[in-house]
């Protein structure tokens, strides 16, 4: 069983430091970091990647703040529209950050006449170690509470029952999808590969997990994140598909 460890905020002298907020910025950094020197090994410029990450932020925040809002708890924000900009009580999800970063990145790219799948393909690099670190976020607050279990990864909850911990789950699936980023990354990859795979991997994990949270929305017996998920899921596969069949279309020419 894993140790219940709860940290809200830590005190810096006079400073407090919220701990969610804290590793959800440190992971964007290191992610945009790790996604600059990617785009640079790969004749990109780097200066774009931080440019277009600036807009992918704000972007994703919007959109995660608008999805939780329509699709995880709109009744509270009807009964009080001002919390709609209380942000700090959280409410974000962030399959509806990574569509509202989709659509800018979209737009940044075309806008700068660059190419869309290249950039794209090495802005995405540094996402799951960013969604790793930025996790541990989520696991200290412990704001995904999971299902009753005996599983042994999971945690005694104050109120003493043993649950999963979505937090610690989608942390610890960031850094192994990094890993497997990094391993992918030893050869030659096709263009729009890293996106590709991140869409499977992301919408397979996802999908599966949000069964085992508790009291979560559910429309058709699905959460919104899982409808999401399949979408991702469907273009992944429709992505490394059209990818590896240009690669087999390439190979029969050359011989």
């Amino acid at each position: 069983m894993i140790p219940y460890i709860e940290q809200h905020i830590w005190q810096l002298g006079p400073i407090p430091i919220q701990v969610w907020g804290f590793f959800v910025a440190l992971g964007i950094l290191v992610g945009l970091w790790v996604s600059a020197r990617r785009a640079e090994k790969l004749g990109l410029e780097k200066k774009h990647i931080y440019d277009v990450g600036t807009w992918i932020i704000l972007a994703a925040l919007l959109g995660a703040r608008i999805m939780h809002i329509v699709f995880y708890d709109g009744a509270t924000y009807v009964q009080d529209p001002l919390e709609i900009f209380r942000v700090w009580n959280g409410g974000f999800s962030i399959t509806g950050g990574f569509i509202g970063a989709l659509i800018v990145a979209w737009f940044y790219f075309k806008k700068h006449g660059l190419d869309v799948w290249k950039y794209a393909d090495a802005t995405i690099f540094g996402l799951p170690l960013g969604l790793g670190i930025g996790r541990i976020g989520c696991f200290l607050i412990h704001d995904h509470p999971g299902t009753a279990t005996d599983f042994a990864m999971g945690m005694e909850y104050p109120d003493g029952v043993v649950r999963h911990d979505h937090g610690l789950y989608l942390s610890i699936n960031g850094f192994i999808l990094a890993i497997v980023f990094a391993l992918l990354a030893r050869k030659k990859q096709p263009v729009g590969m890293f996106l590709a795979v991140f869409a499977v991997w992301y919408g397979i994990m996802r999908f599966f997990l949000d069964f085992y949270r508790a009291a979560d929305v559910t429309y058709l017996g699905l959460t919104p994140a899982q409808y999401t998920s399949v979408l991702m899921l469907v273009a992944g596969v429709w992505g490394i598909w059209r990818i590896l069949g240009g690669r087999a279309k390439i190979q029969r020419h050359n011989k």
